[in-house]
């Protein structure tokens, strides 16, 4: 009889965890293996299971779930405890409209601080984009990019929120991007925003987003109804 696989096989842990560093490990690892899909979407994390893989109480593991929970890597559900959160699903224009809310509030900010360094590592991104055909890294780059941009904002909470929706959006295009057939992927956005940044025209680059995240949440939508999407649906 075959044994179903156990996720929690698929991470590694080298050696004992300092304990004053325990949460801060647990947390990067876990969201590393959340991302890059080893713990897939439903996946139920028990604290004894993650204490024991780690060697350590359950504490600092209770801690590191709360974290990811904030970051909405994680939910809570009753009788199973925490449990990897979904992709975006048939909730993507609510889920675009607020992330148009909270990005251009942050670009907002962020654009009279930005330095000529924030501008060319936000370049060496859309380079990296162009050449870039493995579709697990178009997500991590296209993240990477944005948070360029909206780095220099001060309202931290507001930044980590912003941080949590490009996580969502990294999750789900990294497990969607080859299905969606969308071939070789304009960076021409990317472009036009960066020079408006740079340009410090905060209007256009606010206008110029909104445009881009609206382009965004009708592919996905478009994306979600298409017979591709339920078959995929259906097989996980």
């Amino acid at each position: 009889m075959t044994q179903k696989p156990k996720p929690l096989q698929s991470i590694k842990v080298d050696g004992p965890i300092p304990a004053h560093l325990a949460r801060s490990i647990i947390e990067e690892t876990l969201r590393a293996a959340i991302l890059d899909g080893r713990l897939p979407c439903g996946t139920a994390l028990r604290q004894q299971d993650l204490a024991d893989l780690f060697g350590v109480s359950r504490m600092p593991v209770r801690e590191a779930l709360r974290q990811l929970e904030a970051q909405e890597l994680l939910s809570v559900t009753a009788h199973k405890g925490a449990v990897v959160a979904p992709l975006i699903q048939g909730d993507a224009t609510e889920t675009y409209e607020l992330r148009i809310l909270l990005e251009t509030a942050a670009l907002r900010q962020s654009i009279p601080r930005l330095s000529a360094a924030d501008c060319q590592r936000a370049a060496g991104y859309i380079e990296e984009l162009e050449a870039q055909h493995d579709y697990t890294e178009i997500g991590r780059l296209n993240r990477l990019f944005h948070m360029a941009l909206y780095g220099k904002a001060p309202n931290r909470r507001l930044l980590r929120l912003v941080e949590d929706g490009l996580n969502e959006e990294e999750r789900f295009l990294r497990f969607n991007l080859e299905a969606m057939g969308l071939g070789k992927l304009s960076q021409e956005d990317h472009r036009q925003l960066l020079e408006a940044a740079q340009d410090r025209n905060v209007e256009l680059s606010v206008k110029l987003l909104e445009q881009h995240l609206n382009r965004g949440v009708e592919v996905i939508t478009r994306y979600l109804a298409s017979p591709a999407a339920q078959n995929r649906k259906a097989v996980r």
